[in-house]
């Protein structure tokens, strides 16, 4: 994201995970995985942990993606609802996504005890009470669902909140959290250690499969050689259409406030509105915890008022819990979601040696351990239990209805390019500020920066053409299509694009 964002620091970001510098010249690895979030890092350490030797490249800085903007709930249950996943998935897939997603949670303890990593890993309650709308008789269907999933749940009376001290409610044992960068920053010494390399500030551009293997070409001509490459990049980037039409981009929003030590119990709480708000705590400093909230989810791209949200997010916090204390910081992030809630991992739809892993909905500190089990096994194995399950060449198939709307956001973008600029001039534009304007028959995405330099860019996105919108709070040009994100200047910093905004300077 743009470093001259303040106002987006996300409560982990203190943290380094590893000094690496870029590829430079040529490399050779067993496997190469590109993405060093949960998912990149977590394959990584699997595969290193089997004896093969593991190159890890990164556009940004290692561990610094969206993994270092998640509010880090190790929750094994389906958060769009046993209900939905049942009528997506079957009975039968149910069970296996709850099985997969606790053998994940289980994976990080084990590996937390094993390396001895502090990381504040804990193990506790999760508690899915009542949004103002909804009807006692869903949370019932909900308890039904669930235990048909397989999953541990019973339905208590009260829980610590204020306005839900006799409000029926489900009870989840045995859930988890942690703080997801000190754990990932432990992955990567692992890695090292066991011969492993790590690469930063490096765009891969093109993925290659060739003579029963893998080319990997960086955009500063570097190149990688080996067996099999991951793609483990919040957006696949080695895709333009297999997968990007099954995937649905959002940006969610999360606050970290201060809050009295022992307060409130230790334990993970979600309400059922849509979107849905999600609340727990973080060990902090002296006498006080830290308190992280979010929610306020909308389709990237297609609103501009994070602002409003987050004062939103805060007044509903602060009715909850009344002893919150202030605000530490406040940041947002980017989930992909798939028509059926499950990730995308495995071999990469028309390759034999190139695996993919995108699409957590939302879940993706849960989902990223798991494509750490599930990539390593196809690698090394040829299977896994739960292949069919996350296999990414799926079609929706049992309700198309989530699939068939997602789309229309393409369609209907490309129709932005026949509507007027959002502003008549450049002379309008502020510093901090973005805007759309048109000169003739093009569209210009317009940036000026804090010291007053204008940037123009073109407004279409380099993936497949989308129209970019400007998102005020992160100071960047999202594209709504596909979840591509651009600096104000037109820098490509988030898949699926590699390529800069075309510069009209």
């Amino acid at each position: 994201m743009n470093v001259e964002n303040e106002h987006s620091t996300s409560l982990w970001m203190e943290t380094e995970v590893a000094a690496a510098e870029p590829l430079r010249a040529k490399a050779t690895a067993d496997v190469v995985i590109i993405g060093s979030g949960i998912a990149g890092l977590s394959v990584a350490y699997e595969l290193a942990a089997r004896n093969l030797k593991v190159v890890v490249v990164d556009r940004g800085h290692i561990g610094k993606g969206m993994t270092a903007r998640t509010t880090a709930h190790l929750a094994p249950v389906c958060d769009d609802g046993a209900g939905e996943l049942i009528k997506m998935q079957g009975e039968e897939n149910a069970k296996l996504f709850h099985e997969s997603q606790r053998a994940a949670v289980d994976r990080i303890e084990e590996i937390v005890k094993l390396d001895r990593i502090e990381c504040n890993f804990r193990r506790l309650s999760a508690y899915l009470f009542p949004g103002p709308k909804t009807e006692p008789s869903e949370l019932d269907e909900e308890l039904k669902a669930m235990k048909k999933a397989g999953v541990a749940v019973e339905k208590i009376k009260g829980i610590p909140l204020a306005g839900y001290e006799t409000t029926t409610c489900l009870h989840y044992p045995d859930q988890a959290t942690f703080h997801p960068l000190r754990y990932l920053r432990a992955l990567t010494e692992t890695i090292t250690k066991r011969g492993g390399a790590l690469y930063e500030r490096t765009v891969i551009s093109e993925v290659e499969e060739k003579d029963g293997a893998v080319i990997v070409r960086a955009m500063n001509g570097a190149v990688i050689e080996a067996a099999a490459a991951v793609v483990a990049t919040n957006s696949p980037i080695n895709d333009r259409l297999a997968l990007h039409t099954k995937l649905a981009p959002y940006r969610t929003y999360a606050m970290a406030f201060t809050i009295p030590k022992d307060s409130l119990p230790d334990a993970l709480y979600w309400d059922t509105m849509d979107p849905y708000h999600y609340i727990r705590q973080q060990p902090g400093p002296g006498g006080a915890d830290y308190l992280i909230t979010g929610g306020g989810d909308h389709k990237s791209g297609e609103a501009d008022d994070a602002w409003a949200r987050f004062e939103a997010i805060e007044a509903y916090t602060r009715r909850l819990i009344p002893q919150l204390g202030k605000e530490i910081t406040r940041w947002s992030g980017q989930v992909l979601d798939t028509p059926d809630y499950a990730a995308y991992c495995g071999l990469n739809p028309g390759n034999k040696h190139v695996y993919v892993h995108t699409g957590d909905s939302g879940q993706g500190m849960t989902h990223g351990p798991l494509a750490g089990l599930l990539i390593a096994d196809l690698i090394t194995s040829g299977k896994s239990p739960w292949q069919k399950l996350y296999e990414p060449s799926r079609k929706p198939t049992r309700d198309l209805t989530n699939y068939a709307r997602e789309n229309m956001t393409t369609i209907k973008n490309f129709a932005e390019y026949l509507a007027p600029g959002e502003v008549s001039s450049y002379a309008q534009i502020k510093k901090g500020e973005g805007a759309i304007v048109r000169e003739g028959l093009r569209k210009v995405a317009a940036y000026r920066d804090t010291h007053g330099k204008l940037h123009k860019s073109s407004a279409m996105c380099t993936h497949v053409g989308c129209h970019v919108h400007w998102n005020s709070f992160e100071r960047c040009w999202d594209c709504p299509c596909h979840g591509s994100q651009f600096a104000g200047d037109g820098t490509a910093l988030n898949g699926p694009a590699v390529k800069n905004l075309e510069s009209l300077d």
